[in-house]
């Protein structure tokens, strides 16, 4: 199309870039006379890291953008999807934008509205000229991520959130089977739990997750547990990838990664899996770092991961490597187990992986090994009584 062409066909310009989505903003200030203003801005967008700049794009005819291109100073408040009432409120047209609702004083003085995602406090570095919007460029001087969750998007004439694509698949799929097979294995794992002393969990692998689906012993804390997902990302999850080859186990572990993986990580990866393949058995000793991991792998249970929060658990997850799947353990040593993990084969596949956990700390290594007989022992038993169900059995 021609220019000309394009200058009369607003509306299917407006159209197709409607198929591009936008983060929805609000920025804010305080006139000369203390009195707060705002307005909600959907092409909002970084300019540069040095000098650290930004920049909004408001209509030169918008009322609400008269009173703040008067100010000096402005903040950028990233609306969270749940606030598609705030945003339609501050883009009211003659109401008082700031009835009932929260906000607060940014180190620059402009105001920061409560249940943001995040804010940007900046003063104006310049105005250009864009056409039937003015381009305000602004210098950032604060900053910070204020609250969790996804941002509200604009998207072909309507709000929502953002969906994105997690380290692993979405919570979707039918869970009968696995609670079918772990219904199986209760009985054995009380029994386990009831002897060694501690609890035992049954996971299984559900849309490329680990979910925790049973559990025996500890009372309170097993129920907790129960519903837990893991990403299958290393070092979580070995025994349900393909082992008969560790190299394609290795590119299963990587394929859920969102950064990409070292040669000697990936090494040391197909090292891990190697010793699971011949031993059979997933041994994870206790790293300093393991609490903050499972309050990470909490948040990713209870909402949709978000990419900030994968990237967390990830960086996380690279420093537990060293302390699973150890050289053969001492039989005088001591050590401090936090999982000891053996494969239900049902079909010829891992149907559910049976776990010990929360195992006292300085266990002998001969201790270790009778704890992981009993577990190999008890997986066996639930694989042959999953071997003697019908096979009309849904799965």
């Amino acid at each position: 199309m021609s220019d000309t062409e394009l200058a009369g066909d607003a509306r299917r310009f407006r159209e197709v870039l409607a198929h591009y989505p936008t983060g929805v903003v609000v920025v804010t200030a305080l006139d000369r006379d203390g009195a707060p203003l705002g307005m909600v801005v959907g092409s909002f967008t970084s300019v540069s890291l040095d000098p650290p700049l930004v920049a909004y794009l408001p209509a030169k005819s918008s009322s609400s953008y008269a009173a703040l291109r008067e100010q000096p100073r402005f903040c950028v408040n990233v609306l969270a999807s749940d606030q598609e009432q705030l945003c339609r409120q501050f883009a009211s047209r003659g109401a008082d934008k700031f009835t009932d609702v929260t906000w607060a004083l940014s180190p620059g003085g402009s105001p920061m509205l409560a249940g943001a995602v995040a804010w940007l406090d900046c003063s104006v570095e310049g105005v250009l000229d864009g056409g039937d919007h003015d381009i305000v460029l602004g210098r950032v001087e604060h900053l910070e991520v204020s609250g969790a969750g996804d941002p509200l998007l604009f998207f072909q004439g309507g709000y929502g959130g953002f969906r994105p694509r997690a380290l692993v698949a979405p919570w979707s799929a039918d869970l009968r089977p696995q609670l079918q097979d772990a219904d199986v294995a209760r009985g054995p794992m009380e029994d386990l739990a009831r002897e060694v002393g501690f609890p035992c969990y049954a996971q299984a692998l559900v849309d490329d997750e680990v979910v925790v689906v049973a559990g025996a012993g500890g009372d309170q804390v097993v129920r907790t547990h129960i519903g837990r997902r893991l990403p299958l990302v290393p070092p979580y999850g070995s025994l349900f990838l393909d082992l008969a080859d560790p190299d394609v186990a290795a590119d299963q572990w990587a394929h859920h990664l969102r950064t990409p993986v070292s040669a000697p990580m990936r090494a040391h990866h197909r090292l891990m899996l190697e010793r699971v393949r011949s031993r059979g058995w997933s041994l994870g000793l206790r790293a300093p770092q393991h609490d903050d991991v499972w309050d990470q792998v909490a948040r990713f249970s209870e909402a949709r991961a978000m990419p900030d929060v994968e990237r967390r658990i990830g960086a996380l997850l690279d420093g537990l490597t060293p302390y699973y799947e150890p050289s053969d353990l001492e039989p005088t040593g001591s050590y401090d187990v936090r999982a000891l993990a053996a494969p239900v084969r049902s079909g010829g596949r891992t149907a559910l992986v049976l776990v010990l956990h929360g195992m006292p700390a300085g266990a002998s290594g001969a201790q270790v090994a009778h704890w992981r007989e009993r577990l190999v022992t008890t997986a066996d038993t639930v694989s042959r009584r999953l071997a003697a169900l019908p096979e009309a059995r849904t799965r």
